[in-house]
């Protein structure tokens, strides 16, 4: 697609050929406006004032000659591709070619600057992805494969994005996936804007980051999806310290609702060589306490949180508790864990069919929202990392539901093969019986489970 304006790659090239210094400050000025132009025309439903803003406060922080000022342009391109077999009993023979193809490439550029005490950050986007589980999650989103597709930002205070082809087959977008403006002291740190926060213990399994977490078998956990948020954290004198989200949302009419917002408050604090967590929340008008922490217990590392949630019929139960070691074998570093998880939402007794699934809306809504990858109530996980180099790492991990005795197993390696190149290459290999999670639910046919066989992911990532 060409473009009037300089593309995003030619505008990295002639910032890193310019420089960032004082002399060319307002050069630089007119590259950053014309990047924030070229991301946002598109943007049928983003109103251009907000380039305007994001480079009047640039005017605005122009720092007099002599005075310090940090500008940074990075990102990297990710192409991806996923191969997955279908078994010869499963529904998505009826719906897909065997064996499932999928392509897809992540463009991240990352514009960063501070001054003095201010810091901002513009991540721009460009998304897309080819091939038969992205068409079954466009044409089936009952199947789970919606869950895996492209964000959107329906539901987001603002909707910084825009889809430039969308098909059956075929979705390619462009977004802003961080957005804020920052402004930290020795004890404060303030932000605003779309930005990202992490909280809990688990390593594999988090019931505490509800917001936009990670699916435990997720290949690619460089970044997390952004909220449009406010963010605080104040530093005690005691090493302790205190923050607060506050995340506004839209409803399903696209309305600005309290109904549907997030307000969560945490302390943590530090006792000898235990670190504790206090959270209590409000999530979509239903109360969370969450008490977590982390200990050192000859020389491993025990991790855990116990949550409840007051929903509306019952208070909901889930915790996770983790062990971690790390040695010294064959001459090569390695680090395992293992992890019990319990989902006071999930069902107990491996029946996953339709009817089953609408007896629980409180756990549809929760996948429906990516905050729930689980069908089951209790988890054993584990993982065990090898460094065969300073710059490859292979790991195998085992997920395990218990409830119905099926598991996945996955093989994932990370290789550096230059200082700015990096190969991720993953095989899941599902095993359980017809109706089982990983074996796959049943559906509203007799004899024809929802199922995946093994899969194949690949993904080279270059950074700039």
């Amino acid at each position: 697609m060409r473009h009037s304006s300089p593309s995003l790659i030619t505008i990295i090239h002639r910032v890193k050929a310019r420089g960032w210094g004082d002399s060319t400050y307002r050069k630089c000025g007119r590259v950053v406006e014309s990047a924030l132009c070229l991301a946002t025309r598109q943007f049928d439903r983003i109103p251009a004032l907000i380039a305007h803003l994001l480079t009047l406060t640039l005017l605005l922080l122009n720092p007099t000659s002599g005075q310090a000022q940090d500008y940074d342009l990075r990102g990297h391109i990710k192409p991806q591709a996923t191969l997955a077999n279908i078994p010869s009993n499963s529904l998505l023979q009826d719906f897909s070619d065997d064996p499932m193809r999928d392509i897809g490439l992540d463009l991240r550029l990352i514009l960063t600057g501070s001054k003095s005490a201010w810091t901002w950050r513009s991540d721009y986007q460009l998304l897309a992805q080819q091939g038969d589980q992205l068409k079954l999650g466009q044409q089936f989103p009952l199947t789970g494969f919606a869950a895996k597709g492209l964000v959107d930002d329906e539901r987001r205070l603002l909707d910084l994005t825009h889809r430039l082809d969308d098909s059956d087959e075929r979705v390619v977008l462009h977004r802003l996936d961080r957005l804020y403006f920052g402004h930290t002291t020795d004890r404060t740190v303030f932000k605003i804007g779309r930005q990202a926060v992490s909280w809990g213990n688990g390593l594999i399994y988090n019931p505490v980051d509800f917001f936009n977490p990670f699916d435990p078998a997720a290949i690619d956990t460089e970044y997390k999806t952004g909220d449009d948020m406010i963010y605080t954290q104040y530093l005690l004198d005691s090493g302790d310290d205190l923050q607060a989200v506050w995340v506004a949302r839209r409803d399903a009419d696209g309305d600005i609702s309290s109904e549907v917002a997030s307000l969560a408050i945490k302390y943590h604090l530090f006792s000898g060589q235990r670190e504790l967590d206090l959270l209590i929340a409000e999530h979509y008008q239903q109360r969370i306490a969450a008490l977590g922490g982390s200990v050192d217990i000859a020389d491993a590392i025990w991790r855990g949180d116990l949550m409840l949630t007051d929903t509306t019929d019952d208070t909901v139960t889930s915790a996770v508790l983790g062990w971690s070691y790390s040695l010294l074998a064959w001459r090569h570093n390695l680090t395992a864990t293992v992890e019990y998880f319990h989902s006071g939402f999930g069902i107990d007794n491996g029946q996953y069919d339709p009817a089953s699934l609408a007896a629980n809306p409180e756990l549809l809504l929760r996948l429906e929202r990516g905050e729930l990858f689980t069908l089951a109530q209790n988890y054993l996980a584990g993982a065990a990392t090898i460094e065969l180099t300073p710059l490859w790492q292979l790991t195998a991990g085992l997920f395990g539901n218990l409830d119905d005795d099926s598991m996945l197993l996955q093989l994932f390696s990370r290789h550096d093969l230059a200082q700015d190149l990096q190969l991720l290459l993953a095989l899941n290999l599902p095993e359980g019986r017809e109706g089982s999670e990983f074996g796959g639910i049943e559906s509203s046919i007799d004899d024809k489970p929802v199922a995946i066989g093994a899969s194949i992911f690949a993904q080279m990532a270059w950074y700039f």
